[in-house]
């Protein structure tokens, strides 16, 4: 699995292999241009066989990362290694990497079939070799049919796909992905998706992915290293970040998320406990220690009732300040005694049994489901 620092077995999901798959390591990895500081001292072991996806904001460094692990750019500081070797010096062309660009970078004068093949020849495969890969890869990527056309014959999705066989075709140990899908609409995109994930599964071979889109991130990779102003600020596989993220900007990027002020936090039994507007509420022990923090809760583990509940959940006033109809489902927005903004959404008709009994509602969730971060996150 990807971690900060550490290293652990990699095997990717289905039937593949790893053995054309290599570990990459960075150490320290630090980049600078000019006065400003791009990457930050950012670690990271990637298992062999694993798909791991950099996930940020734009100008988070997540780009600068990828083109250093592919060579085009050199760290100011740090080292990278590939099976215990260092590559921290190696070309681009030394380092042998498949690369995918947001682009696509194909040969226009080329057919597909030129096109996949384009590595092969480059490398000296013999004739014979380079027709049998190049058939293969072609059906693999579901071009077959297809092999004559040039570029601007294809879609945009088609156009994608030659990309990748042409990045895959020549067995490479990993697989860079920079942004590939951001150019396509949003059915091609959700296809090329889980024709990624697919030959992933399929090859084996070490994948790494750059996007900024969150729900792309959850739906291909086994871990997710998600960066902010330089910074590598936590690494998990997607249910990791999204339910323990490790700080505010995380729990706040991934998806929609409700922050209560807690005091007077002391520990007992596995968890912690603290004070928000009087009310006492649990929260399991994690690594936070101090008097104070926050308690953050994702939406969908909320609920609203006329009464307070059970000692399984718990248990907060509010008052609705708006609701919004969506339909089938209806956002509530609502404020603590103390000010502090609360929304989620129910199904319209859970909500408009809440509603009817006037705005003063109680908020409730599982004691299990929220997760304590620092007050200076």
């Amino acid at each position: 699995m990807a971690q900060n620092g550490g290293t652990a077995p990699g095997k990717a999901a289905g039937h593949s292999s790893t053995e054309h798959a290599a570990e990459i390591r960075a150490e320290g990895i630090g980049k600078t241009f000019g006065k400003f500081e791009a990457l930050k001292g950012v670690s990271l072991t990637i298992a062999r066989g694993e798909f791991l996806t950099l996930l940020g904001p734009s100008g988070s460094g997540k780009t600068t990362f990828l083109m250093i692990l592919a060579g085009f750019e050199k760290p100011t500081v740090g080292r990278l290694t590939r099976d215990g070797t260092d590559i921290t010096t190696l070309s681009a062309e030394e380092r042998a990497f498949g690369m995918v660009f947001q682009g696509y970078a194909l040969f226009p004068h080329m057919t597909v079939e030129q096109n996949i093949a384009f590595p092969l020849h480059i490398r000296k495969v013999p004739g014979d070799e380079i027709r049998r890969r190049v058939g293969e890869m072609v059906a693999r990527v579901g071009l077959s049919g297809h092999g004559h056309k040039l570029p601007s014959k294809l879609s945009g999705g088609q156009q994608q796909r030659v990309a990748l066989a042409r990045a895959l075709v020549f067995e490479p140990p990993v697989l860079l992905l920079d942004e590939p899908f951001s150019a396509l609409d949003k059915n091609m995109r959700n296809s090329m998706q889980d024709e990624v994930k697919r030959l992933h599964e399929e090859l084996g071979t070490t994948f790494i992915f750059v996007t900024h889109d969150q729900s792309e991130a959850m739906a291909l990779s086994s871990h997710v290293a998600i960066f902010n102003q330089g910074q590598l600020l936590q690494v998990g596989t997607p249910q990791e970040v999204y339910e323990r993220p490790t700080n505010r900007f995380v729990s706040e990027f991934l998806g929609d998320i409700n922050l209560l002020p807690l005091h007077d936090v002391q520990r007992e039994a596995g968890n912690a406990r603290g004070s928000c507007d009087g009310a006492l509420l649990d929260v399991p022990s994690q690594t936070h220690v101090g008097k104070t923090g926050i308690l953050a809760i994702r939406p969908e583990h909320m609920d609203v009732s006329a009464r307070p509940q059970t000692e399984s959940l718990n248990c907060l006033a509010g008052t609705v300040t708006a609701s919004t109809y969506l339909g089938s489902a209806t956002k509530l927005s609502l404020t603590t005694k103390s000010g502090t903004p609360v929304s989620l959404t129910l199904p319209t008709d859970r909500a408009a049994e809440a509603l009817a009994n006037g705005p003063d509602l109680w908020l409730t969730w599982p004691k299990s489901k929220g997760f304590l971060l620092p007050e200076d996150a």
